[in-house]
């Protein structure tokens, strides 16, 4: 009906429209979600996957052992900080100058260079202990996952397997002996453990996309975009080569043998423990998998309701009475999902690390549609939710939200960012006596030569880990 054949209606008949408007016909459909409403929190409710703590406890009698403070101490490549660290992934930016990172950390070149291993998880000891600190140590954790492409591949395809997902253990904090702005990491891979067609204890890589890490106590939890979480234990980082000397099969707990070198193999084959070369592997010990039915697929694109995605993880701790853990789904631009994906809440049990059910169900205690599409990164820290977006090899940006009116809704203005901006972390700064400083952690994607547009002066890709003070965010209008 056009606005000019409405105009004619006499008045009665206009007001009894109105009211019948303001009053839903039964059976009507509720109004539609929009940007920040709140979701159905019970969407993001999870429950406990299979046992695994046979194999896993087979695996920690077969293999040695290795704490996260010793890993550190044996890092083998060095990452750069300081005037060292030249990657510069912020630039002038698509939307005016991008706010300067306080800190930054730039990979060794293999791995700031690789086409095969995708940074994307960054968690840290902030998130696992209230004093944030690991013995002595300060650690970051960063995940990556396996591109596995066999374009990739200059020789048979198979020599070039899907390795899954790795870890990244970096101090930042420690210099190397005689280099000042050097610090060590090690690489750690993530497996999942089995029992063979033998009976054995095995393992396998994680076919996960790893879009979000989060440490909280002993246990790490990984994003699973499909399915809920993966769960790791800080406690079971088993040692493939604790004479380090990986030109020789090691002799195991159980007496049988461990390569280094093949990396084609992964598991226990022929009574031998491979690792695609990796030195030490980390055994899934849990899962949570959504209660809801995922009506998602695994493209950009989401549904409004059901089970979210887990594109990507983080821990509140700014209630000590109620540690949460922050999931929240990536969307893209489809202008036919008003949405934009949806952030929740998960309770975590602080005397235990894992998260709290109640029947067998944890029960997530809030939910909220986002407020912008294309998000990497969620965080929370007293009330103020952020947010990383980015697309391609365009500058990220950084938004803020809080919850005003029941809703969540933008506060401030757009922070543009480095280009590829993934998962975000919060160091809370109680390390320090009186408190310290208040840092946001993230890390880029991009290599800097594998997008198209990254050659940018305005826009440059280039891998980093980087950090901003809370203060200066806050302060941005």
């Amino acid at each position: 009906m056009s606005q000019r054949s409405h105009s004619r209606r006499s008045g009665w008949v206009a007001a009894l429209a109105a009211a019948a408007l303001a009053i839903p016909a039964l059976g009507a459909p509720a109004r539609a979600a929009t940007p920040g409403d709140p979701a159905t929190a019970s969407s993001f409710n999870l429950k406990s996957g299979p046992d695994l703590s046979g194999p896993v406890a087979d695996l920690k009698a077969a293999l040695p052992t290795q704490g996260i403070q010793d890993l550190l101490d044996q890092g083998n490549r060095i990452a750069k900080t300081g005037a060292s660290c030249t990657t510069d992934p912020f630039g002038t930016g698509d939307n005016g100058a991008a706010l300067a990172p306080a800190r930054k950390l730039c990979w060794d070149g293999g791995d700031a260079d690789t086409e095969e291993w995708i940074p994307q998880g960054i968690t840290g000891v902030s998130d696992a202990q209230a004093d944030e600190l690991w013995g002595s140590r300060k650690p970051l954790v960063t995940a990556w996952y396996d591109k596995a492409s066999t374009s990739l591949c200059t020789a048979d395809p198979g020599t070039c397997p899907d390795k899954g997902v790795r870890l990244s253990f970096l101090d930042p904090e420690t210099p190397v002996a005689g280099d000042p702005d050097g610090r060590r990491y090690r690489h750690v891979l993530l497996v999942e453990p089995y029992y063979n067609s033998y009976g054995n204890a095995s393992y396998k890589a994680i076919d996960v996309h790893a879009g979000g890490v989060a440490w909280y106590k002993y246990y790490l939890y990984v994003a699973d975009t499909m399915n809920g979480l993966r769960v790791f234990d800080m406690r079971s980082v088993l040692d493939l080569n604790p004479d380090q000397n990986a030109s020789v099969d090691d002799t195991t707990l159980d007496g049988l043998k461990s390569n280094v070198r093949d990396e084609t193999k992964i598991g226990r084959q022929s009574n031998v423990y491979y690792s695609h070369t990796y030195r030490y592997v980390m055994p899934q010990v849990a899962s949570y998998k959504f209660v809801s039915a995922q009506g998602n697929s695994s493209a950009g694109t989401c549904v409004a309701t059901g089970a979210p995605k887990a594109s990507y993880i983080s821990v509140d701790r700014s209630d000590t009475a109620a540690p949460a853990l922050i999931m929240g789904e990536y969307c893209n631009s489809d202008d036919t999902h008003p949405e934009k994906g949806r952030v929740g809440a998960l309770p975590i049990d602080d005397a235990t690390g894992l998260l709290k059910t109640a029947g067998g169900v944890v029960n997530a205690t809030s939910a909220y549609y986002l407020p912008r599409d294309l998000t990497q990164g969620a965080a929370r820290y007293n009330g103020m939710y952020y947010f990383n977006r980015s697309y391609l090899d365009n500058s990220g940006s950084l938004r803020r939200a809080t919850v005003t009116g029941g809703r969540l809704v933008d506060y401030g203005s757009n922070i543009t960012n480095a280009v590829g901006p993934e998962d975000l972390y919060i160091e809370h700064g109680q390390s320090v006596p009186g408190g310290g400083t208040q840092y946001l952690w993230s890390l880029t994607e991009h290599r800097a030569d594998g997008t198209a547009g990254c050659t940018d002066a305005g826009s440059p890709c280039g891998r980093v880990i980087y950090a901003h003070r809370l203060s200066d965010i806050l302060a941005r209008p």
